[in-house]
Order: structure tokens, then sequence, then C-alpha cells
């Protein structure tokens, strides 16, 4: 089975459109469902089980042996936002916890950072360096949370079979009509 957290997200929604129109329906999303003006965004998307955010961890843990791909693409992305312990503990932590799932049984991630890590771009938009992660200067606390993330990833002694974390920049289209203004 395939695990797509930020299910009821603009990304998470359309890669499960794109799995269903590939076969694929063993997919567990994950998300905050108590959010019902999302709905509409996995309407016709079929999956095995919708599990909540919060308790997806445990279930994770669990559950881990049946589990062959995780595309981690939950977070909180309101860059209006600036409390970053908002961001710490579900941009960060989370991420952390689910890399350390992946990595303890050996399932490949694909996570979601930002180029809200590129901060203001003074050192340009490009990670061909991985150093390059820890001289960023990202301009709020949804950019530091996934830079902390990115270098997280990078100081790690083991990792999964697979890992790969995508930059996203400005990502806005279909089942995003829910989101008002966008802060850069």
């Amino acid at each position: 089975m395939i695990v797509v957290t930020g299910a009821y997200g603009f990304i998470g929604s359309c890669l499960i459109g794109f799995l269903n129109q590939h076969g694929v329906e063993d997919i567990i999303a994950v998300d905050d469902f108590s959010k019902k003006y999302k709905e509409p965004n996995l309407t016709n998307g079929v999956v095995r089980e919708r599990i909540g955010r919060d308790i997806f961890p445990h279930w994770f843990e669990k559950n881990a042996p049946s589990v062959s791909f995780v595309f981690h693409l939950g977070a909180r992305t309101d860059t209006a936002e600036f409390d970053y312990n908002v961001h710490k503990k579900l941009n960060l932590q989370y991420s952390k916890g689910i890399f350390t799932i992946c990595v303890n049984h050996s399932i490949p991630i694909i996570y979601a950072s930002s180029a809200a890590t590129y901060g203001a771009g003074e050192l340009g938009y490009s990670d061909l360096t991985p150093s390059v992660s820890f001289d960023l200067k990202p301009l709020n606390p949804y950019g530091v949370s996934k830079n902390e993330f990115d270098k997280y990833v990078l100081l790690e002694k083991t990792f999964p079979p697979f890992w790969a974390g995508l930059k996203f920049f400005n990502v806005y289209g279909p089942n995003e009509y829910h989101k008002g203004r966008i802060v850069t």
C-alpha cells in the first residue's frame, strides 16, 4: 500500500487522482479530515482508508510492514502563520517521525520541501551542493521549518532505500479554492 499525507491538499489530492488513473487504489490518505470545506478534493479519489493526521504516526508504526511507499506531502503551508511552534510541530517534528519510521522499516519516501527555504534567493535556487541548505535564510516560519527538516535529513546517518525532498515553488491550482491570499 502507498501512503499519501496531505491528501486533502492540492498536490496530495492530485497525486491520488494520478495514482488512481494508473490503477493504484491501495492508498492510505492522511490529513486533517475535520476540514469539511476540503472534502471535494477527494470526492473522486479512490483510497483504501482515510486516517486522521493526529493518529497516523501510531497507525504507521503499527502498519509499516505493509507500506511500500510514502509520499509525505502534508504540512502547515500557511505562510502567513507566524507562530513558529505551529510549523515546528507539523512540518518538522511530525516529518521527523515519519522519516524515522521509513528508515526503521526500509520504506522509500518522497517528501515536500519548499522553495521558501531559499529566502530572498541570495544564494540562488539550487541544492546541487547539499551544504547550501545550511546557509539558507528563509523569510518566514514556514520556510524555516521546511529548511530545518531538509537539514535534519542531510545530517542523518541512516536512510530509507530511496528518499527525495522536492522543493515546490508557488503551487496553486485546482483544489486550492479554499485558500485565501498567500503571503510570500
